[in-house]
């Protein structure tokens, strides 16, 4: 698949500047980390998140955990919880389960985006498959990202060293 054709229209209309990096098959962030030999703090993770209102989209770091009840707060939406794999399936149609890029916006969904994922020069994201990682500029990431709302919402897992 390489690409996800919401992402690739995304990235394009934007027209943001990027590389893929092919990597062997993954099933987890942190495989995606060790395999593409990218920093997990620069690897940016989508959660899908739902309420009666409709979808959310979190984006962190891949070695950070969700700190849900600090995202309900600064969204407003005290009722959020993790969407399930058939939802993920459904919504991400062009992705595979668990290979989401960060851009909820193009899927018509609010997006937050923790503010530790900014505090360095460049980021890596899933490009929709195990298999590819999108690695751009953090000025690249934000105008791709512009539309979504930055936050505090998520801590840094411990032990995690890569």
């Amino acid at each position: 698949m390489s690409i996800s054709s919401t992402l690739d229209g995304c990235l394009r209309s934007k027209g943001c500047l990027y590389e893929v990096i092919r990597h062997p098959h993954t099933h987890t962030s942190t495989e995606t980390a060790r395999a593409a030999h990218v920093p997990g703090d620069r690897l940016a993770k989508t959660l899908l998140l739902e309420d009666k209102l409709g979808y959310v989209a979190a984006v962190l770091p891949s070695t950070y955990h969700l700190h849900l009840a600090e995202l309900q707060k600064e969204s407003g939406r005290l009722d959020l919880t993790l969407a399930d794999e058939s939802e993920l399936r459904e919504v991400f149609r062009d992705c595979d389960a668990g290979a989401v890029p960060p851009v909820g916006m193009a899927y018509g969904m609010p997006t937050y985006i923790d503010s530790s994922l900014m505090a360095h020069g460049d980021v890596y994201f899933e490009a929709g498959d195990h298999e590819n990682v999108v690695h751009m500029d953090m000025d690249q990431f934000m105008a791709l990202m512009r539309d979504a709302k930055p936050a505090h919402f998520a801590y840094r897992m411990q032990g995690i060293l890569f």
